[in-house]
């Protein structure tokens, strides 16, 4: 049934090898127990927050094959389903009046979405950049501060190839998409640059949110001194079950409660916790409910796919800060991960982004 679905998935765009896929495979059904069952991490899947192996000793999880038959018959009958979609022919073209129109938009849409996806990211590093990050790797203590996040050799170490990303390299990152967007918009007028007036929440944001609630989880407080309601996007990366890294927005320019996760897994549990968080800091700040007329939840399934069960911590980061550019395409897949591990390296150890303020 592996091979089965192996062989639907390489149909529809798959690119990784065989065994990467077992591994894949293995970890999606164990996070779909977690996310059903509310059971604790698997000793095979990783935990998120666990100190850092030795050097070297890759941080996969392992694959058994007694991988649950009901699970592997759901994924077959999705993947089936996406390869009928991915091969059909298109329908017959009735040129009404109504119909040309909507060809017309829908053509224009197509050119301007295949102009954008044309920006693809490079394979490499420039060769000074790369150097740079060699050196970096040798450091030993703390390797880089920023606001009142700081990295030390061991969480970097977490960016080399096949490793889960940790709390301290998520929230250094979102403090450098949160330090460029309040720099960018204390000049008057905003630099002409695309950034948008963001917030970002820590990864602690939501197991506030999610165990504790509101209230109980004091959640007033992390706002004391920030209106949410004034910023273009709210930036939350959340962690289910300490195994898996998503990321999700609360969109105002867009009016939507945004989540994106590279396993494409049911996410409305976690559009209805933002929705409620958001009602609640409206009542608590300008003492009435909010409004969400017009408001919309959005998980896009064109989200781009992870290929393995490690790297979802680098979709979760790119994620954001693509986010946070006002993009509404992303333009990296799995085939990017090698360059955003050794890019995110580069600008951790600088504190900036690589390709400017």
């Amino acid at each position: 049934m592996v091979k089965e679905l192996y062989h639907y998935k390489r149909s529809t765009g798959y690119t990784s090898d065989f065994d990467t896929f077992k591994s894949l495979i293995n970890y999606q059904a164990r996070l779909e127990l977690l996310e059903r069952h509310a059971l604790s991490p698997s000793p095979s899947l990783t935990d998120l927050r666990a100190k850092q192996p030795s050097p070297g000793h890759s941080r996969r999880h392992s694959f058994s094959d007694d991988v649950d038959p009901d699970f592997l018959e759901r994924a077959i009958t999705k993947a089936k389903k996406s390869f009928e979609r991915y091969c059909s022919p298109p329908k017959p073209f009735s040129p009404t009046h109504e119909r040309l129109l909507l060809s017309a938009r829908h053509k224009d849409d197509a050119i301007e979405k295949r102009l954008r996806q044309k920006l693809l990211l490079p394979k490499i590093l420039p060769p000074d950049a790369d150097e740079q990050v060699k050196l970096i790797l040798f450091k030993k203590g703390i390797i880089s501060k920023i606001a009142r996040e700081s990295v030390n050799d061991r969480d970097i170490s977490r960016l080399l190839p096949c490793q889960w990303l940790n709390d301290e390299i998520i929230n250094f990152y979102g403090a450098m998409i949160l330090t460029r967007s309040e720099s960018n918009h204390k000049v008057d007028p905003p630099t002409k640059r695309k950034i948008l007036d963001v917030h970002y929440f820590s990864t602690f944001f939501w197991p506030k949110l999610k165990d504790e609630g509101y209230e109980k989880g004091r959640l007033a407080k992390w706002t004391k001194k920030i209106d949410i309601f004034s910023k273009d996007v709210i930036l939350i990366p959340i962690n289910h079950s300490n195994s898996h890294w998503t990321g999700a927005a609360i969109n105002f320019r867009r009016k939507r409660i945004e989540s994106y996760d590279s396993m494409n897994i049911d996410r409305r549990p976690v559009l209805k916790a933002l929705r409620h968080y958001l009602d609640s800091e409206h009542r608590n700040k300008r003492k009435k409910p909010f409004d969400f007329t017009g408001w919309q939840d959005h998980n896009p399934e064109d989200t781009p796919q992870q290929e393995n069960g490690y790297d979802c911590g680098v979709f979760t980061c790119q994620f954001l800060e693509t986010l946070s550019r006002g993009e509404e395409v992303f333009h990296f897949s799995q085939r990017d991960m090698a360059y955003l591990r050794r890019r995110m390296i580069w600008e951790i150890g600088h504190g900036k982004f690589l390709d400017g303020p």
